[in-house]
């Protein structure tokens, strides 16, 4: 159990990484990470072209794999 825990904790990605979404219905898209939560990240994925807002999503930890750079 401990094995489990200590790579859960190692998946985490931190503020400024880049991570890939892997399930949902951004499923494929990229984004930098924007804050980080006990359960999940809010990632940012570009900008609305309409209204020059970021566009922002909130993925679990479960849910997505960081991008190597």
């Amino acid at each position: 159990m401990a094995e489990k825990e200590a790579k859960a904790r190692k998946k985490k990605a931190q503020v400024g990484d880049t991570i890939q979404i892997t399930k949902g219905l951004e499923k494929g898209k990229k984004g930098t990470v924007v804050l980080v939560r006990e359960n999940s990240v809010i990632v940012e994925l570009g900008i609305n072209k309409k209204t020059d807002e970021p566009i922002k999503t909130v993925v679990n930890h479960k849910n997505y794999k960081i991008v190597k750079k």
